[in-house]
């Protein structure tokens, strides 16, 4: 256990390192604040919105954002409802007309979106919003949201300030050159240096697996949502198979991605001897419940990609987000100080999560895993219960 704690300990130094960074200045240029400050005397910031699907964390990282820019004062304390919107830009909606601020607006008509992750409306979509951006100048600053939007507006037809948000692999997918150098000068993204490799490194620590077994759309995006790339990099360094299936992500009904989600799981669930729960959009709180009770049937040990939310339903394990709170934070501080004069390729990229840990128990007991007490102190979330 020992390994475990010094990765662990390796997170929590470089997170401290890195987030004392966003203070700090850089390329030698002096730190740009985050008070809030409008635009020009009685006017404010505009933002907008662009994501290329309904994918759930979408909208737990918007609140997040929304949350980080509450505790900057840039917005009044605002109640946002628990649950996500079922309507696309169902929440954006809200914002715009709930949201109180003397700096900033959420556009009431600044909501973009390619449908449910729709190839043909994707590039009709893409088109039309950034006509708008190059043409129009009724925006400030653009909050991209998922790799589709981020790669979309990650180039140089417009010049309008663009935040990227949950993006898998942001340098992978092309839509920033490096982690040091977003490559236009109004473009800023999160990039989390191997982060879904030290995810597969912790689980491997753990459990000891010999065969991995993950599901993804074999496209250059399925790929990169589902950090394919480093799982097999890191499968590679450390001697252990990846057993693979294939789902489709994009271009097919809701319930057709959903239904081929579970037969994969279902399949690599007796193939493997443990499971890594990659993002995909056939993988939600629909089925969710289908693909965890397979899991658990087959008694296989499982670590979710995204984070807590589906240890709390049925993974056995998962990096603790705290609600995202901190990456939203991270996002806020890039908008306030792009607000403040701030070039966004200056601003830093890097950051790494807290390195805490999820465990559900109650999992752990169905599968006939027994923590041992160094994985139970590394816990920051432990849950008792299997929520429905």
């Amino acid at each position: 256990m020992r390994t475990l704690c010094r990765l662990l300990l390796a997170g929590v130094i470089l997170f401290l390192a890195v987030d004392a960074t966003l203070v700090m200045a850089t390329n030698n240029q002096p730190a740009v604040s985050t008070a809030p400050k409008a635009k020009a005397p009685g006017k404010k910031w505009r933002i907008g919105y662009y994501e290329g699907g309904q994918y759930p964390d979408y909208e737990v990282i918007l609140k997040a954002i929304v949350r980080g820019l509450i505790a900057l004062k840039w917005l009044e304390p605002l109640d946002m409802p628990a649950a996500n919107n079922p309507v696309p830009g169902g929440f954006w909606d809200y914002l715009a007309h709930h949201a109180v601020s003397d700096y900033l607006e959420f556009v009431p008509d600044g909501y973009y979106n390619a449908g449910n992750f729709d190839p043909e409306l994707r590039s009709q979509v893409r088109e039309r919003l950034i006509d708008r951006l190059s043409r129009q100048g009724d925006i400030d600053l653009m909050i991209a949201m998922g790799t589709w939007a981020g790669q979309d507006l990650a180039n140089d037809r417009h010049q309008v300030a663009t935040v990227v948000a949950s993006a898998s692999d942001p340098i992978g997918s092309g839509i920033v050159k490096s982690a040091e150098d977003s490559g236009f000068d109004h473009l800023h993204a999160k990039v989390e240096p191997d982060r879904y490799a030290r995810q597969i490194e912790l689980f491997h620590d753990i459990i000891d697996f010999h065969k991995l077994g993950v599901v993804f759309e074999d496209t250059p995006e399925g790929r990169t949502y589902a950090a394919v790339d480093a799982i097999e990099r890191t499968a590679r360094a450390r001697g252990f198979e990846v057993v693979r299936c294939i789902a489709p992500f994009s271009g097919v009904p809701q319930k057709e991605a959903e239904r081929k989600v579970v037969e994969c799981y279902k399949q690599i669930a007796l193939a493997a001897d443990a499971v890594y729960l990659t993002v995909h959009r056939g993988l939600n709180a629909q089925s969710l419940p289908s693909v965890t009770a397979a899991i658990i049937t087959a008694q296989r040990p499982s670590f979710s990609m995204l984070g807590e939310s589906e240890v709390r339903r049925g993974v056995l394990m998962s990096v603790a987000q705290g609600n995202y709170n901190y990456v939203g934070y991270f996002h806020a501080e890039a908008i306030a100080r792009i607000f403040n004069g701030a070039r966004p390729r200056d601003l830093p990229q890097t950051w790494l999560a807290p390195a805490k840990i999820a465990l559900n128990l109650k999992v752990a007991e169905l599968i006939g895993y027994d923590p041992p007490v160094d994985i139970l102190l590394a816990c920051d979330e432990i849950y008792q219960t299997i929520e429905p």
